[in-house]
């Protein structure tokens, strides 16, 4: 039976037999496990499209950041929100920018408030000891939001006056990193997607749809979070690591993830997909 096991191992019928599923259709090798091989083409593809999308957001950085300052103060106007625009003159070599900020009064928590997110902190990590077994990934993911905002909460009751961020600052820094995160998108994609054979018009529509997402998200990213700074301090750590860059990212890594699920230019289907027999 030994022999037999390694007879079946190393001849085709063995081969066949390891990539069969369980129904007797043939699985394709994964992407992931190929030999990768980077053709000259994709190499020229890939920076070529770099170029290219680079050129076009510095082109356009500057349109986008007086859209940003429009669509900001006309929702200041018409949301519950005791904020004021401001426009920082920016100058990169001959690129102006006109990168608008929103600025808050920094308040310190009251005993209200912290009392009161305190409890619903405590309950809600309560309630995820309910949640069925199949969203253990959610569970774990809730209570490590809830995990920084009950540090956010030791800290505010114990050292209330140490905390130096302030909210003008936050908000700046939410701006800035949002248009350098844009910006690297063409250089992300060109080491981790364009180097793989999808074609020209597939990376091209996957980095202009990345690139106009995170357009469009940011400044509704920082309405969102002026409404809950402008009520306190306590917000704004939860805010900073689950909220802020890191959700940019993962839409990123999102996109990617979808892109990668397409089929190459020679595939008729993507290559995890099993075509097992009925």
């Amino acid at each position: 039976m030994r022999g037999a096991g390694r007879l079946a191992n190393t001849t085709p019928i063995g081969d066949l037999l390891r990539s069969c599923g369980h129904r007797g259709g043939v699985i394709p090798m994964h992407r992931a496990l190929a030999h990768f091989r980077l053709g000259p083409m994709n190499l020229v593809t890939s920076i070529s499209l770099f170029f290219f999308f680079s050129s076009i957001w510095l082109v356009l950085l500057g349109r986008v950041c007086r859209f940003w300052g429009m669509l900001l103060g006309w929702s200041i106007s018409r949301l519950p929100l005791q904020a004021t625009l401001d426009l920082g003159e920016r100058y990169f070599g001959p690129l102006h920018l006109p990168v608008p900020y929103i600025r808050l009064e920094s308040l310190l928590p009251s005993p209200s408030i912290w009392l009161v997110t305190c409890i619903v902190t405590v309950l809600l990590f309560a309630v995820t000891s309910l949640l069925p077994h199949n969203l253990t990934p959610l569970r774990y993911l809730v209570r490590a939001m809830l995990a920084i905002q009950g540090s956010a909460l030791l800290y505010f009751a114990l050292w209330p006056l140490h905390f130096k961020q302030t909210p003008d600052g936050y908000m700046e820094a939410l701006v800035h990193s949002g248009i350098g995160l844009i910006s690297v998108v063409p250089l992300l994609f060109a080491l981790t997607y364009y180097i793989f054979d999808f074609g020209l018009w597939k990376k091209a529509f996957l980095t202009a749809l990345t690139m106009t997402h995170l357009t469009i998200l940011l400044p509704f990213q920082i309405l969102l979070q002026a409404l809950v700074l402008q009520n306190s301090l306590l917000f704004m750590p939860v805010l900073y690591i689950v909220f802020g860059l890191a959700m940019d990212v993962m839409v990123i890594i999102a996109f990617y993830s979808w892109g990668m699920t397409w089929a190459f230019r020679d595939e008729p289907h993507p290559p995890y997909v099993a075509k097992n027999a009925p």
